[in-house]
Protein backbone atom coordinates (compact mmCIF):
# COMPACT_ATOMS: atom_id res chain seq x y z
CA UNK A 1 0.00 0.00 0.00
CA UNK A 2 1.00 3.48 -0.73
CA UNK A 3 -0.32 7.16 0.37
CA UNK A 4 0.92 9.99 -1.91
CA UNK A 5 0.40 13.84 -0.67
CA UNK A 6 0.81 15.81 -3.51
CA UNK A 7 2.10 19.70 -3.07
CA UNK A 8 0.06 21.91 -3.08
CA UNK A 9 -2.08 20.10 -0.51
CA UNK A 10 -5.39 19.06 -1.73
CA UNK A 11 -5.78 15.43 -2.39
CA UNK A 12 -4.11 12.26 -1.65
CA UNK A 13 -3.34 9.23 -3.86
CA UNK A 14 -3.87 5.99 -2.42
CA UNK A 15 -2.20 2.73 -4.20
CA UNK A 16 -3.55 -0.71 -2.99
CA UNK A 17 -1.53 -3.40 -4.31
CA UNK A 18 -2.94 -7.15 -4.84
CA UNK A 19 -4.18 -8.52 -1.02
CA UNK A 20 -3.84 -5.07 0.48
CA UNK A 21 -7.46 -4.10 2.14
CA UNK A 22 -8.00 -0.13 3.66
CA UNK A 23 -11.04 1.33 5.40
CA UNK A 24 -12.17 4.62 4.46
CA UNK A 25 -14.13 6.64 6.96
CA UNK A 26 -15.37 9.42 4.48
CA UNK A 27 -16.61 7.28 1.40
CA UNK A 28 -17.95 10.70 0.03
CA UNK A 29 -14.40 12.24 0.20
CA UNK A 30 -13.16 9.25 -3.29
CA UNK A 31 -13.46 11.76 -5.93
CA UNK A 32 -11.91 9.00 -8.33
CA UNK A 33 -11.69 5.19 -8.09
CA UNK A 34 -9.86 2.67 -10.78
CA UNK A 35 -9.63 -0.62 -10.37
CA UNK A 36 -12.65 -3.87 -10.14
CA UNK A 37 -15.96 -2.06 -9.19
CA UNK A 38 -16.73 -5.20 -6.53
CA UNK A 39 -13.65 -4.28 -4.48
CA UNK A 40 -15.30 -1.91 -3.06
CA UNK A 41 -17.69 -2.76 -0.14
CA UNK A 42 -19.51 -0.29 2.09
CA UNK A 43 -20.37 -1.09 5.91
CA UNK A 44 -23.04 0.42 8.40
CA UNK A 45 -19.98 1.93 11.41
CA UNK A 46 -21.26 0.62 14.62
CA UNK A 47 -23.14 2.83 16.87
CA UNK A 48 -19.92 4.23 18.67
CA UNK A 49 -17.71 4.92 15.65
CA UNK A 50 -21.46 6.55 13.90
CA UNK A 51 -21.60 9.07 17.17
CA UNK A 52 -17.68 10.21 16.86
CA UNK A 53 -17.73 10.34 13.51
CA UNK A 54 -21.05 11.99 12.34
CA UNK A 55 -21.24 9.21 9.78
CA UNK A 56 -23.16 5.85 9.24
CA UNK A 57 -21.15 4.79 6.40
CA UNK A 58 -17.45 3.26 5.77
CA UNK A 59 -16.00 1.73 2.84
CA UNK A 60 -13.50 -1.03 2.67
CA UNK A 61 -11.37 -1.48 -0.16
CA UNK A 62 -9.15 -4.42 -1.11
CA UNK A 63 -7.16 -5.68 -4.14
CA UNK A 64 -4.99 -4.24 -6.71
CA UNK A 65 -6.88 -0.45 -7.42
CA UNK A 66 -6.09 3.17 -7.20
CA UNK A 67 -8.06 6.20 -5.29
CA UNK A 68 -7.44 9.78 -4.80
CA UNK A 69 -8.95 11.29 -1.55
CA UNK A 70 -10.10 14.66 -1.80
CA UNK A 71 -9.63 16.68 0.97
CA UNK A 72 -10.92 20.11 3.09
CA UNK A 73 -9.17 23.55 1.85
CA UNK A 74 -6.16 23.83 4.27
CA UNK A 75 -6.45 19.76 5.55
CA UNK A 76 -3.30 17.84 5.22
CA UNK A 77 -3.42 13.86 5.66
CA UNK A 78 -0.52 12.25 7.73
CA UNK A 79 0.18 8.03 6.73
CA UNK A 80 1.11 6.87 10.34
CA UNK A 81 2.53 3.30 10.98
CA UNK A 82 1.28 1.64 13.79
CA UNK A 83 2.84 -1.08 15.96
CA UNK A 84 1.46 -3.82 17.61
CA UNK A 85 2.58 -2.38 21.13
CA UNK A 86 1.48 1.45 20.01
CA UNK A 87 -0.09 3.22 23.44
CA UNK A 88 -1.03 6.13 21.20
CA UNK A 89 -4.84 7.33 21.88
CA UNK A 90 -6.22 9.45 19.06
CA UNK A 91 -8.71 11.85 18.60
CA UNK A 92 -11.49 10.00 16.40
CA UNK A 93 -12.59 12.30 14.47
CA UNK A 94 -8.65 13.20 12.58
CA UNK A 95 -8.80 9.34 11.58
CA UNK A 96 -9.67 9.05 8.04
CA UNK A 97 -8.48 5.75 7.16
CA UNK A 98 -7.16 2.47 8.17
CA UNK A 99 -5.40 -0.63 7.11
CA UNK A 100 -7.43 -3.97 7.41
CA UNK A 101 -6.18 -6.22 10.25
CA UNK A 102 -5.87 -3.44 12.88
CA UNK A 103 -8.15 -3.05 16.12
CA UNK A 104 -9.10 -0.47 18.08
CA UNK A 105 -10.67 -0.12 21.39
CA UNK A 106 -12.05 3.28 23.91
CA UNK A 107 -10.27 5.11 26.60
CA UNK A 108 -12.54 6.99 28.48
CA UNK A 109 -10.88 10.34 30.01
CA UNK A 110 -11.56 11.65 33.50
CA UNK A 111 -14.82 13.49 34.16
CA UNK A 112 -13.22 16.80 34.71
CA UNK A 113 -11.07 16.77 31.65
CA UNK A 114 -14.00 15.51 29.78
CA UNK A 115 -16.14 18.07 31.16
CA UNK A 116 -13.76 21.04 29.93
CA UNK A 117 -12.75 19.60 26.53
CA UNK A 118 -15.94 18.23 25.49
CA UNK A 119 -14.11 15.08 24.58
CA UNK A 120 -15.43 11.76 26.73
CA UNK A 121 -13.25 9.00 24.72
CA UNK A 122 -9.99 8.37 22.98
CA UNK A 123 -9.17 5.61 20.88
CA UNK A 124 -6.16 3.21 20.96
CA UNK A 125 -4.96 1.69 18.08
CA UNK A 126 -2.86 -1.29 17.61
CA UNK A 127 -0.85 -2.47 14.89
CA UNK A 128 0.79 -3.18 12.47
CA UNK A 129 -0.89 -1.00 9.99
CA UNK A 130 -1.27 1.94 8.56
CA UNK A 131 -3.23 5.02 10.04
CA UNK A 132 -4.34 7.71 7.77
CA UNK A 133 -4.29 11.23 10.28
CA UNK A 134 -6.33 14.27 8.98
CA UNK A 135 -5.27 17.64 10.24
CA UNK A 136 -5.56 21.05 9.98
CA UNK A 137 -2.47 22.19 8.64
CA UNK A 138 0.63 19.57 8.81
CA UNK A 139 0.96 16.83 11.84
CA UNK A 140 4.16 17.70 13.83
CA UNK A 141 5.58 15.54 16.67
CA UNK A 142 7.13 16.63 19.82
CA UNK A 143 8.78 13.60 22.44
CA UNK A 144 7.51 14.19 26.08
CA UNK A 145 9.94 14.99 29.04
CA UNK A 146 9.08 13.30 32.53
CA UNK A 147 9.85 16.74 33.78
CA UNK A 148 9.70 19.27 31.56
CA UNK A 149 6.09 20.00 30.81
CA UNK A 150 4.81 20.39 27.03
CA UNK A 151 1.72 22.76 26.58
CA UNK A 152 -0.37 22.16 23.52
CA UNK A 153 -3.01 24.18 23.12
CA UNK A 154 -6.41 21.33 23.01
CA UNK A 155 -7.71 22.12 20.06
CA UNK A 156 -4.19 21.06 18.20
CA UNK A 157 -3.72 17.41 20.86
CA UNK A 158 -4.28 14.81 17.92
CA UNK A 159 -2.45 11.59 19.85
CA UNK A 160 -0.62 11.30 23.23
CA UNK A 161 0.86 8.54 25.06
CA UNK A 162 -1.45 6.49 26.91
CA UNK A 163 0.93 6.31 29.82
CA UNK A 164 1.29 10.29 29.69
CA UNK A 165 0.45 12.59 32.71
CA UNK A 166 -1.69 14.90 31.38
CA UNK A 167 -4.32 17.71 32.91
CA UNK A 168 -5.76 20.98 31.54
CA UNK A 169 -3.47 24.16 31.94
CA UNK A 170 -2.30 27.64 30.92
CA UNK A 171 0.71 29.12 31.50
CA UNK A 172 3.64 32.04 31.38
CA UNK A 173 2.46 35.45 33.17
CA UNK A 174 -1.07 36.46 34.20
CA UNK A 175 -1.44 38.56 30.90
CA UNK A 176 -0.45 35.06 29.02
CA UNK A 177 -2.68 32.98 30.78
CA UNK A 178 -5.35 35.35 30.23
CA UNK A 179 -5.73 35.81 26.95
CA UNK A 180 -4.48 32.09 25.61
CA UNK A 181 -6.84 29.03 25.13
CA UNK A 182 -6.81 26.49 27.63
CA UNK A 183 -3.74 24.01 27.15
CA UNK A 184 -2.61 19.81 27.64
CA UNK A 185 0.07 19.74 30.25
CA UNK A 186 1.74 16.62 29.32
CA UNK A 187 4.68 14.71 30.90
CA UNK A 188 6.38 11.38 30.12
CA UNK A 189 7.64 9.01 27.58
CA UNK A 190 7.17 9.31 23.69
CA UNK A 191 5.31 11.02 20.96
CA UNK A 192 2.60 13.45 21.29
CA UNK A 193 1.33 14.59 17.49
CA UNK A 194 -0.11 17.71 16.88
CA UNK A 195 -1.76 19.55 14.16
CA UNK A 196 -0.19 22.75 13.60
CA UNK A 197 -3.15 24.55 11.31
CA UNK A 198 -2.95 28.73 13.27
CA UNK A 199 -6.21 28.88 15.33
CA UNK A 200 -5.03 32.69 16.04
CA UNK A 201 -7.78 34.18 14.00
CA UNK A 202 -5.68 37.79 14.30
CA UNK A 203 -3.22 36.45 12.15
CA UNK A 204 -5.84 36.35 9.52
CA UNK A 205 -6.62 39.72 10.54
CA UNK A 206 -3.58 41.07 9.98
CA UNK A 207 -3.17 39.57 6.38
CA UNK A 208 -6.95 40.75 5.57
CA UNK A 209 -6.07 44.41 6.65
CA UNK A 210 -8.09 44.77 10.04
CA UNK A 211 -7.84 47.32 11.54
CA UNK A 212 -4.51 48.12 13.96
CA UNK A 213 -7.19 49.83 16.96
CA UNK A 214 -9.52 46.63 17.07
CA UNK A 215 -6.56 44.49 16.86
CA UNK A 216 -4.98 45.86 20.06
CA UNK A 217 -8.33 45.93 22.11
CA UNK A 218 -8.58 42.27 21.23
CA UNK A 219 -5.45 41.60 22.77
CA UNK A 220 -5.50 44.00 25.44
CA UNK A 221 -8.87 43.53 27.09
CA UNK A 222 -10.28 40.78 28.84
CA UNK A 223 -12.26 38.36 26.32
CA UNK A 224 -11.56 41.22 23.94
CA UNK A 225 -11.67 38.57 20.73
CA UNK A 226 -14.35 37.22 22.58
CA UNK A 227 -16.91 40.38 22.14
CA UNK A 228 -15.29 42.56 19.49
CA UNK A 229 -15.07 41.66 16.01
Amino acid sequence: MKITTPSPIGYVRVQLDQGDALHVLHPKSIVAYQGEPRSREDRFMNIGGAYRKRKWIRSRLQGTSEFLLGLPPGCSLESIEIPEDSNLLFDFRHVAMFSDGMTFKSKILKWKTAWITRELIRIKFSGPGTLGVLTAGDLAAIQLHPERPLFVDKSALVAYPEDAEIKLSVYGNSLASQHMNVQWELRGKGPVLIQTGSRDSGLQDKLTGDGWFKRLLREVLPFGSVYIK
